[in-house]
């Protein structure tokens, strides 16, 4: 009888792991491995290339209200002109002007970058992005520096005087 019990035990325990395994959901396939990242574009020897007088400009310290301004100097240093198809700031309150014709090897040409001062106190650490054909792609130019806040203003006082009393 215990022989009996013992094996009856050992066979439904082993039908148990049997059912057990089959109601597991079945695992995932194997991933695939993900595409090898396509590779960066050559740069072309013979395109325009950008060489700045200075690539980061510091203010220093400016007043809050009026535009900060600087002009980024640039020589096209490359063998081929240089198309710049847009400039934008990192920020609505710094705004590039760029050269929209082509500029040809060996030209000198200007990037102006306007900062907004007005309610902005503090520190200026700001980016311009310009996006062109030249061999650095894309090519970032920098400004930073203090805008110093607007004094306060004294309460004014009043100037009406109280009537005489008689």
């Amino acid at each position: 009888m215990k022989k009996v019990f013992i094996t009856l035990l050992c066979l439904s325990m082993g039908a148990g792991a049997v059912f057990a395994q089959a109601n597991k959901p079945a695992a995932p396939p194997p991933a695939a491995a993900p595409p090898p990242a396509p590779a960066a574009p050559a740069v072309d020897p013979n395109a325009g290339k950008f060489k700045f007088k200075e690539e980061i400009h510091t203010f220093k310290d400016v007043p809050e209200g009026p535009l900060a301004e600087y002009d980024f100097e640039f020589k096209n240093v490359g063998k081929s002109p240089i198309v710049i198809t847009d400039a934008h700031g990192s920020c609505g309150c710094t705004v590039p002007t760029w050269p929209h014709e082509p500029v040809l090897p060996g030209a000198e040409a200007k990037i102006h970058v306007t900062y907004n001062t007005n309610g902005r106190p503090g520190m200026i650490d700001k980016s311009v992005t310009i996006n062109s054909d030249a061999q650095q792609k894309p090519m970032m130019l920098y400004i930073k520096g203090n805008v110093v806040p607007k004094p306060k203003e004294a309460p004014k006082e009043s100037t009406t005087t109280a009537p005489a009393t008689k």
